[in-house]
């Protein structure tokens, strides 16, 4: 079974307040980017030993962008041990994992992996779980990762968990991502932030395009001044003519949303744009109906 694990953006990002636990409540808009995916191929192996290096039946392989840490604490593998101790009928199986998301972006890839790892295994061993049912058992994995269960525009409160879907239609609208070479790390966002209490749900029935002027991202004041170059890019977004850029999630990367143009100058800013970032653009796409 091959899935893609999408990326995500977030379309504004208020940090409402700090919560006993340590973790902050916020709100913000999560929008999935099926243009931007890392590659998962999970296959039943019914005749590979329980006795293999990270045992527990699973055989692990990746490719690609190297991660940051062993394939033990690789979210993939932490769902497949979750689940296969509370479902017993998960037997052995294969992965292949290719990683084309970059880390430290803000666009949570790893998440997303986890997410579609607890697809799979729904499928490929007949679970039956409902996508609510599968959004509970990700949720310990990572804030984000029942977002990526669901993958359609969510307004989402809480540490991100909390979801509730939107109708928002980006169709037709190109969007550009742009990721410097340095990362940002969670830790480091929110150093010094300071919750600003709640606002999004004061918009008008969440009309988020009709609000774009008033949908920030709180990281952004924390991040920027220690990475100058993830503002700069924000600036060249607006400069090429985006109704909208902003960082997504904390960072490190941008993209700029862009309505279509008939005389051809967004196209000209953009190669322009392109040619200086060459090296960072991670996507350049137009969004087309979205999944159900």
């Amino acid at each position: 079974m091959l899935l893609y694990p999408n990326c995500k953006i977030n379309i504004g990002l208020r940090i409402v307040r700090k919560r006993p636990d340590g973790y902050h409540d916020l709100e913000t808009i999560f929008v999935p980017i099926y243009g931007l995916h890392d590659e998962l191929e999970v296959i039943k192996n019914d005749e590979m030993s329980a006795a293999t290096p990270l045992n527990d039946g699973l055989k692990f392989e990746q490719e690609g962008i190297k991660v940051d840490c062993p394939a033990e604490d690789n979210l993939i593998v932490k769902c497949y041990r979750a689940m296969a101790v509370k479902y017993p009928q998960i037997g052995a199986v294969s992965v292949r994992f290719k990683k084309n998301i970059p880390f430290g972006a803000g666009l949570g890839g790893g998440s997303s992996d986890a997410a579609h790892m607890a697809l799979a295994l729904n499928e490929l061993f007949s679970l039956g779980l409902s996508k609510a049912q599968l959004a509970e058992e990700v949720r310990p994995l990572g804030a984000d990762c029942p977002f990526f269960i669901y993958n359609t525009p969510c307004y989402a409160e809480g540490i991100g968990d909390i979801l509730t879907p939107i109708d928002l239609d980006l169709k037709g609208t190109r969007i550009v991502l742009i990721k410097p070479d340095e990362g940002v790390s969670t830790k480091e966002a929110y150093s010094g932030i300071t919750p600003r209490g709640e606002g999004l749900r004061k918009l008008d029935d969440l009309d988020i395009l009709g609000n774009l002027d008033k949908l920030t991202n709180d990281f952004e004041a924390t991040v920027f001044p220690h990475h100058p170059i993830i503002a700069d890019i924000k600036k060249h977004l607006l400069d090429a003519g985006a109704y909208y850029a902003s960082m997504s999630g904390s960072g490190s990367t941008v993209f700029g949303l862009f309505k279509n143009d008939p005389e051809g100058r967004t196209d000209a800013n953009l190669a322009l744009l392109k040619q200086q970032f060459a090296s960072m653009v991670l996507l350049d796409d137009t969004f087309g109906e979205w999944k159900s």
